[in-house]
């Protein structure tokens, strides 16, 4: 089957599928909501263990895994210009119109954008994380991400307060900055037929245990907790280095019985631990949207979450209990949640999902973004070398000097080897049957 008229996507981010994580979701239901709409979608992203080289996924979804190994925490090691020969054929290969780059601490995406916009490509960025302003990791990220959005062609945000913090920290126009949400694929996450017993309180908890995930929050709030309310169990799903401490809190106050811990959770089976439980909790210091809250909401649980950066703008207020990132008063709001239980219609709540969050609405809304980035117009490179300029009195020059080295690097491989000699793919995908595309990705999931 041929491909219908409309845009050519390069996906690029170093979280992708193997990988699991808001991030690695987003990118995936998006591309498949695109191809649907008509457009041609690839990613780009880093081998993972072995899976390197180009793989397909569901409905023809094209993955180029290039041969670039995690330095931290699945992100690559930055080169600046190693990544621009592979880059460069992709984008002529697939004969792509528009790159797209995810998430503001891959270094893949930095250096996909910067390359892009030297080879004349539109490109769009998406943050998907809140960053400080004080500390020396948030100043570095702020300052990358200044010189990479100096040049971008539109951005998305995935709340109202992620863009006021993109905004602040890489000094874009707002005008540039468009808040489309995540979304849940409701199809997937449905509550259980009948809801878990009422003798038993159950609390779910599905997170990476690290700082930012607020994993000390759960070390005092899940005690008080199973002190207060004999019938209330925990479950804790994930892992990270901060699971050694709710382990240690477990045997300090001996409650084996009532905490379970999980350990690392396949997506798949994130559903079926949510269905087991009542009440979701979120303990994050720092959230741009999470998804988790979603798919807890679709699965008709209520949500007690941390108040913290766009998760107020997530769901209704009678969907969800905010607290304070402060041990008492989630406490309290735990307290409110189990006496709002018996008010709780999961099926009503699952329905209500369904028409607030779709990512077939979320493929449109990106869809008018790359409208708007493509009508962008084209700027000579000293025309651009002013913007990055702009960025710093020393800064600015040390910008301008990459790009300039950039652009030289990139009339090299234009000698070297002419985009002519550079095979295209053939426009053909695999045929799909019409109706819910989303409904395979836990067949994504399980393949090799």
């Amino acid at each position: 089957m041929a491909v219908e008229k409309g845009h050519r996507i390069l996906m690029v981010s170093d979280f992708f599928y193997p990988n699991f994580g808001g991030v690695e979701n987003h990118i995936y239901y998006l591309s498949q909501c695109l191809l649907k709409l008509g457009h041609k979608v690839v990613v780009m992203t880093h081998a993972y263990g072995n899976r390197s080289g180009v793989r397909y996924m569901t409905n023809g979804l094209k993955v180029y895994y290039v041969p670039w190994r995690p330095f931290l925490m699945q992100n690559t090691l930055p080169t600046f210009y190693g990544t621009l020969p592979v880059m460069r054929t992709i984008l002529i290969r697939e004969r792509i119109s528009l790159v797209h780059g995810h998430q503001a601490f891959s270094t893949l995406c930095h250096e996909a954008l910067m390359h892009s916009r030297t080879m004349g490509y539109k490109v769009v960025f998406t943050d998907h994380s809140l960053y400080g302003f004080a500390d020396v990791g948030s100043i570095h990220m702020n300052k990358v991400l200044q010189f990479t959005l100096a040049d971008v062609s539109q951005a998305i945000c995935v709340s109202h307060t992620s863009k006021e913090n993109t905004v602040l920290r890489s000094g874009l126009p707002p005008e540039k900055v468009f808040v489309i949400p995540n979304a849940v694929d409701t199809a997937m996450f449905k509550p259980a037929p009948e809801r878990p017993s009422s003798n038993e309180i159950v609390i779910v908890v599905i997170s990476r245990l690290v700082y930012r995930k607020g994993a000390d929050l759960l070390v005092e709030v899940i005690p008080e907790v199973s002190r207060l309310y004999p019938n209330v169990r925990f479950i804790v799903g994930g892992d990270g280095p901060k699971r050694v401490r709710l382990e240690e809190m477990r045997e300090k106050h001996s409650l084996q019985d009532r905490v379970e811990m999980l350990g690392a959770v396949p997506h798949a089976r994130v559903r079926s631990i949510l269905i087991s439980g009542h009440i979701f909790l979120n303990s994050s210091l720092t959230e741009a949207f999470c998804i988790a809250i979603l798919e807890a909401a679709s699965c008709g649980l209520l949500t007690v979450s941390t108040r913290v950066g766009g998760v107020p703008e997530v769901l209704p207020d009678d969907m969800i209990v905010l607290a304070e990132p402060d041990p008492g008063d989630m406490v309290q709001a735990i307290s409110k949640a189990i006496s709002l239980l018996p008010t709780i219609d999961p099926q009503l709540m699952h329905n209500r999902m369904k028409k607030l969050y779709s990512w077939h609405d979320v493929a449109r809304r990106t869809e008018i973004v790359y409208d708007r980035a493509l009508r962008c117009s084209n700027q000579n490179l000293l025309d651009r070398l002013s913007r990055y300029l702009s960025c710093g009195a020393l800064a600015g020059k040390i910008f301008c000097l990459v790009m300039i080295v950039d652009f030289l690097l990139w009339c090299l491989l234009q000698l070297w080897k002419p985009a002519g000699d550079i095979e295209e793919v053939p426009e053909y995908i695999p045929f799909h049957q019409d109706g819910e595309i989303l409904q395979s990705f836990n067949a994504d999931q399980n393949s090799a």
